[in-house]
């Protein structure tokens, strides 16, 4: 059968109902979506080599013969090898493959086959790991520059680079060209036929460079253009004008002074709120730099203008968190604070949907059930979310739909994101940051440590629970195999948290309370767990990344994160904010088995500082933006290929392209920008109905 852009992925040879569902774990249905997943590298396998010519540690393709039949044998659990002698006209080398059994029965005996990687040692020793080997007749990537692409558990880069080959010849034509003529032609951008086929597969070093600007140029332009649409709606939308109250009203009702950052974003919340626009603000800053005394200011003014406030967090643990602190300090004020999460039920829940209905509520703070379909507001005037992340554009607008008029928007982040980014993911809010920690709190004093160091790091953990503390143990992994990880020498097992809990309550810690928290249990489970954690029930708590925006336990001193390379930078200080939180002074230690002296040296960055905005431009520099825009990011559309720190000349270009365009064309309704009015929106398409 021919293949179109919207053929399924399973209409594709060799791909079955296991592989289809492997696929779309990566977002990869169709034809089109596999023309559209840019590879992350390339692989150059156009140098041949006889094994007496080799050069050392640079790969090569070597045409070999097997000499004799390949040996199976099994090291341990988890670790088999399969051995197996090649030569040609200058000599012989031995092939080592980790985990691949399959290959003993696969390289026959007497039959040719071209390997591609690195060839070790001299003479007699030389030798190869986990090279990859085609038949010689049956050749489809050797000779050529190799996409290689971001893979999930049960898709090889084999089959992904195999399958996009056959979409690639059969399908490249068919993409559709949204960029206008005059616009290609005024920045010397390649047509869309062209950019897919070579960013897939190039003909050479310059073909890719070609393509791949044109590719960057079109995102970064459809990301510009999403973007200052959305800002134009909302600057024409009439605000609900609130008057300016004493703030001192406000401090008063404060146990504690504020920071100078608070008081200055305090001003800069006044301004837009008075200001008959609808205030849209993004307010940045660390774990713990006191955001939610602004959003308990926002409620204060919200209420003393006669409106209520909804303040939506990520989880049920942290919407109870909040209505703890701020119920209390509002009542004062005379404010009634009300609860609601999925846990509130029956009658009660009857009861809050009453009293917001009749605006006998002002501040409502409730997890995603606040978008319910029987949530109703007497006069909403301020919506706040917390960990922007955690919800999407189209999260937030339904929230705000549920006023009368347009409400005002607030958004807290604890990720900081640098500014030039901030600028394009948030470009359709202002922007504050709060940089500066309250008083009193010490930083958390960060280690990195190897494989070598594990025994006195659980001797340490011991002792930090014998003084009455607890400690998180956080891995990258939820069981086994559920990512597995390739260096030179073999593979690098990852800490799954189900057999790791196991093994600290069986071996390491029989006479410690371990706890075990991950993303596949129920809310409820999780949520019973933490709770036990944060009222001291359990000495140590191994969990994946669900606890990166979670519950304060003060009496938590200790973050010891696992396989610490696997994770960003801003991830591993969202992480290591968990701890530090309480009186006590704070450890985070950061365990990675990796060879590599560039990741040991990124994770560096973090035992030398505590400031969130510098890991961020930090992580920015050697990661670009996948930590920002990562597929957890709800709310952010995906880019594909665009790097924002490596490619701030293109976004530049775009940026002033895209403002040209729309200052001609502001909505892009005219006939020649249909094709780019529909990308914008597909680019933005799990934000819901933004543009609709």
């Amino acid at each position: 059968m021919s293949l179109t852009l919207k053929t399924g992925v399973e209409a594709l040879p060799g791909v079955g109902p296991a592989r289809a569902k492997a696929l779309a774990r990566l977002g990869l249905t169709t034809v089109g979506e596999l023309l559209g997943y840019y590879p992350r590298d390339y692989e150059d396998r156009r140098k041949s080599a006889s094994i007496a010519s080799a050069p050392a540690d640079v790969p090569v393709c070597l045409t070999l013969m097997v000499a004799e039949p390949p040996r199976l044998s099994r090291i341990r659990k988890g670790l088999e090898l399969v051995k197996v002698r090649l030569v040609d006209d200058t000599g012989s080398l031995t092939a080592t493959f980790f985990n691949q059994a399959y290959l003993k029965d696969a390289l026959r005996t007497g039959e040719t086959y071209v390997c591609f990687g690195r060839v070790e040692g001299e003479g007699a020793r030389r030798q190869m790991t986990n090279p990859v080997c085609e038949r010689m007749d049956k050749v489809r990537f050797t000779g050529r520059i190799l996409p290689v692409y971001s893979l999930t558990h049960g898709v090889s880069n084999n089959l992904l680079a195999g399958l996009t080959l056959r979409c690639v010849e059969e399908c490249a034509g068919q993409v559709e060209e949204s960029l206008p003529h005059d616009l290609r032609q005024a920045h010397q951008l390649a047509e869309a036929e062209f950019a897919v086929r070579n960013v897939h597969f190039p003909a050479d070093e310059d073909a890719l460079a070609v393509a791949r600007r044109r590719l960057i140029f079109e995102e970064l332009f459809y990301l510009t253009c999403g973007m200052a649409l959305l800002r134009t709606r909302r600057d024409k939308a009439a605000g609900l004008p609130f008057e300016r109250f004493p703030e001192e009203d406000f401090l008063n009702l404060l146990p504690f002074s504020l920071t100078g950052a608070q008081r200055r974003v305090i001003g800069e919340m006044t301004a837009d709120l008075c200001s008959g626009s609808p205030m849209n603000r993004l307010v940045q800053g660390d774990v713990g730099s006191g955001k939610t005394m602004l959003a308990a200011y926002g409620a204060w003014l919200a209420a003393k203008n006669g409106y209520q406030c909804a303040l939506m967090a990520p989880t049920e643990l942290l919407a109870e968190q909040h209505y703890r602190s701020l119920a209390p300090l509002l009542e004062q004020a005379g404010m009634r604070v009300g609860l609601l999460t999925g846990a509130v039920k029956g009658k009660a829940r009857k009861t809050v949907y009453a009293a917001m209905g009749r605006g006998e509520l002002d501040l409502i703070i409730g997890t995603h059930a606040l978008l319910s379909e029987g949530v109703a507001f007497a006069r909403l005037g301020l919506v706040v979310t917390d960990e922007q992340h955690r919800f999407g554009v189209g999260q937030r607008a339904a929230l705000s739909a549920k006023a009368n008029g347009t409400p005002h928007v607030l958004v807290m982040s604890a990720t900081p994101i640098p500014r030039t980014l901030a600028l394009i993911i948030y470009g359709d809010l202002d922007v504050s940051v709060v940089d500066e920690l309250p008083p009193g709190r010490s930083p958390v004093e960060t280690y990195v440590v190897g494989e070598d160091k594990r025994q006195r790091m659980y001797n340490f953990v011991r002792k930090l629970v014998g003084e009455g503390r607890q400690a998180y143990m956080v891995c990258p992994a939820v069981e086994e195999g559920d990512g597995e990880d390739q260096e030179p020498g073999g593979p690098v097992p990852l800490k799954a948290a189900v057999t790791y809990a196991e093994t600290l309550r069986t071996q390491v810690f029989p006479d410690l309370r371990v706890g075990l928290v991950h993303g596949k249990m129920k809310s409820k489970e999780k949520d019973a767990v933490m709770t036990a954690f944060a009222a001291g029930e359990l000495d140590v708590l191994v969990s994946t990344t669900v606890i990166e925006v979670g519950v304060d336990v003060p009496n938590a001193a200790l973050m010891i994160v696992e396989n610490a390379d696997r994770f960003g930078l801003s991830q591993l200080h969202q992480l290591r904010g968990r701890v530090g939180r309480g009186k006590h002074q704070s450890y985070c230690v950061l365990v990675t088995a990796t060879r590599s002296q560039d990741s040991r040296e990124r994770l560096r960055v973090l035992s030398k500082t505590n400031d969130g905005f510098k890991i961020a431009e930090e992580d920015l520099r050697l990661r670009g933006p996948g930590d920002f825009f990562g597929s957890r990011q709800h709310g952010l559309p995906q880019l594909g290929i665009a790097d924002l720190a490596g490619d701030m000349r293109v976004l530049k270009e775009a940026q002033t392209a895209a403002e040209e365009l729309l200052r001609a064309d502001p909505g892009l309704t005219e006939p020649e920008h249909a094709g780019l009015l529909a990308r914008v929106k597909r680019l933005f398409a799990e934000q819901g109905d933004v543009f609709n």
